[in-house]
């Protein structure tokens, strides 16, 4: 008799981290969900719509698994802010639900949590600094951690933040600052918000590396610059050649956001790297070279289609 191949549950596949995780992993053993399927062999899963454990598991009885990777989540800060019951289910209660999942089959729950559980005063933080969030973003997701980690004995925490590099919906910060600069745009950057910004590629071999250690608990994994917004927005710029004195900094309080955002942040990947010294968490230079191709086509994309462009 032929047993079931086993296969990692991917939440969240189709977003940045979730993409670059997919090459270091089989093919067949993959196991993709998403809110709106579009091929029969993703699995319909909202995070938001889970509402009890017998709902989960019966979803998931089909199928032998040997990790949860919960990459997924309510993102948008701003948007938080104004449905902070949705980011609740989404960023709790549903991680939670599977969590629980995980640990009724023994296997490993990854969840992916942020900076922004912390306070942004006496940054960068360690794994075991005191959160604080300020925002409902924030909040979500440090209840989300304490969810999992009471729900499954195998849970992994990874937080990180300012997540950068390949992106296939060109959302990330180095896009945004691209996309103004190359079309001529002026851009307001927050010269005040101080954080570790972080390759996605790095994030992606470091969940997996950690999985295969057996690691659990909580860690930090981004990129070893501390840097303010705006050096990293004119970093971009230079590498590039796009003009940089279309960046104008201005401080977090001038740009009328809902989200009360953490400035004095970043983490500190010391855990990490003592865990795996052999894990290469890229600066923001070395992280823009080996993603210049992608990049420079993007530039040059707007740039054909803007006559204001700036290149």
């Amino acid at each position: 008799m032929t047993l079931p191949q086993r296969k990692s549950l991917l939440i969240g596949a189709s977003g940045q981290i979730g993409r670059q995780m997919l090459p270091l992993l089989h093919p067949d053993q993959w196991l993709l969900t998403s809110r709106r399927p579009v091929s029969e062999t993703e699995l319909h899963l909202d995070l938001a719509a889970l509402k009890t454990n017998a709902d989960a598991e019966r979803m998931l009885d089909p199928y032998e698994l040997d990790a949860i990777y919960c990459i997924a989540g309510m993102t948008n800060v701003e948007g938080c802010e104004d449905v902070p019951d949705v980011a609740h289910f989404t960023n709790c209660r549903g991680p939670e639900i599977l969590a629980r999942v995980a640990q009724n089959r023994g296997i490993p729950f990854v969840y992916f949590s942020t900076e922004y559980v912390f306070d942004g005063e006496h940054g960068p933080y360690r794994e075991d600094d005191t959160a604080n969030p300020l925002s409902a973003y924030g909040k979500s997701k440090w209840e989300g951690e304490l969810a999992v980690l009471a729900a499954c004995r195998n849970a992994l925490i990874l937080r990180t933040t300012v997540v950068y590099g390949q992106d296939i919906g060109q959302k990330n910060y180095v896009y945004s600052v691209a996309r103004s600069l190359a079309t001529g745009k002026p851009m307001r950057v927050p010269q005040d918000q101080v954080s570790t910004p972080t390759y996605n590629r790095d994030v992606a071999a470091a969940t997996v590396a950690l999985i295969d250690r057996g690691a659990t608990g909580v860690f930090h994994v981004c990129g070893p610059e501390l840097m303010d917004r705006l050096t990293f927005a004119k970093q971009v710029a230079s590498f590039l050649s796009l003009d940089a004195s279309l960046l104008h900094g201005v401080p977090t309080s001038e740009l009328g956001q809902k989200a009360v955002r953490p400035l004095s942040a970043g983490l500190r990947i010391d855990k990490l790297v003592r865990l795996h010294p052999d894990l290469k968490m890229r600066t923001l230079a070395e992280g823009l070279l080996d993603s210049e191709a992608e990049l420079k086509s993007f530039v040059n994309a707007y740039a054909k289609l803007e006559p204001n462009s700036s290149r």
